[in-house]
């Protein structure tokens, strides 16, 4: 496989992929987040959209990413993969990825997709952008913004060809301050993992579903391939807080720092009525008063809930990124000019542990009026 990228980028024609991961046969929901991004990508280049699926008897999944947009998927079975492995994974896809030669191959950043991404895109000698937040395709608006403003001598840029069809990969730098665009105009498939729940899921379409193409590529896998073997899977006792899937989600801020313990009790408290979980803001979670998985923002999760309440968050643009497409903001904070009142739909002006108290009797009233 050394001499994979030696090929001409124009011979990558086999359309825009997404790895679609599943564990224990249950299809994760970041797969179904990137086949309905990979879909306009892949429309924006007039090409077609792939899954590539690995296990062991996991046929009767693919078709469901059908309905999300995939126009086919390549299903890899072997009792060999009936577990994740590095070394077994990166293999497989590899072989796969040179006999048909993706122009772009999309990965969750998930704890396997993490782990995947660099080895495979390693193996393939093409470039990987982790933690993207946003995607898209658009070289000649690029090529103008470099002349502009980059420091690329002028011979460099002019090699990115207007028919490269570069991917533009845009993710957090410099702790989350600043957003980087980047691109990978030398070598193909052009590679980048994707934060879970940043991008919106498809509404399934049965009759996409129906005609979704299951293609069984050839590979080889043998033990000898395997230099790790998993012995046994043990599921954490430990659930962690689903920020993702929940549809009302209560966040702190740093306003509950005169009396964290009340604070983070009133958010509890106003997120069981509500019938949600709480979220955090990344002061929260520096200081150590929460744990990492409650986080929100540009460097936590990205939620899309029905509610989301703010609670003495001042609403910088890293948090804001990780919220802004609730369907229902409600703000509460002291500070008038808090930046959160701008996306807002409701905010209150007030000390959230005189207004929370209010909130939560005025839900459980209206509740028992029921």
């Amino acid at each position: 496989m050394s001499n994979f990228n030696s090929a001409a980028i124009e011979e990558f024609n086999g359309g825009v992929w997404v790895f679609c991961e599943q564990r224990q046969g249950e299809m994760m929901s970041t797969s179904f987040e990137l086949i309905s991004e990979g879909r306009k990508l892949a429309d924006e280049l007039g090409s077609k959209l792939y899954g590539i699926l690995l296990g062991d008897d996991v046929e009767g999944l693919a078709r469901e990413l059908g309905g999300y947009g995939a126009d086919g998927v390549y299903v890899c079975q072997s009792p060999l993969l009936k577990n994740y492995t590095t070394d077994g994974y990166t293999k497989v896809i590899c072989d796969v990825v040179e006999q048909y030669k993706p122009e772009v191959f999309l990965i969750g950043a998930t704890n396997i997709g993490r782990d995947l991404g660099p080895r495979c895109a390693a193996r393939l000698h093409t470039g990987l952008c982790a933690d993207c937040t946003h995607l898209d395709i658009d070289v000649p608006k690029y090529k103008e913004f470099l002349r502009s403003s980059s420091t690329l001598a002028p011979n460099m840029i002019d090699a990115i060809k207007e028919d490269d069809r570069n991917l533009k990969m845009t993710r957090p730098a410099f702790g989350g301050h600043l957003m980087a665009t980047i691109i990978c105009p030398r070598f193909r498939p052009a590679m980048a993992t994707v934060r879970p729940g940043v991008m919106k899921k498809n509404e399934f379409d049965k009759a996409r579903a129906d005609a979704c193409e299951i293609i069984k590529p050839e590979f080889t896998l043998t033990e000898a391939d395997m230099q790790t073997q998993v012995t046994e899977v043990v599921k954490a006792a430990k659930k962690l807080v689903d920020l993702i899937g929940a549809e009302v989600v209560v966040s702190v801020g740093r306003g509950i720092s005169k009396d964290v313990q009340t604070g983070l009790k009133l958010a509890e408290e106003l997120a069981e009525v509500l019938g949600g979980v709480v979220g955090a803001s990344r002061a929260v979670v520096d200081s150590g008063w929460i744990s990492a998985d409650h986080q929100v923002g540009q460097t936590g999760k990205t939620v899309h809930p029905r509610i989301y309440v703010a609670l003495g968050i001042s609403g910088a643009i890293q948090h804001k990124a990780g919220m802004q497409d609730a369907e229902c903001i409600i703000a509460v904070n002291k500070n008038a000019a808090a930046p959160i009142f701008e996306c807002a739909d409701y905010g209150i002006e007030g000390d959230l542990f005189k207004v929370v108290p209010m909130m939560i009797e005025a839900i459980k009233a209206a509740k028992a009026a029921k």
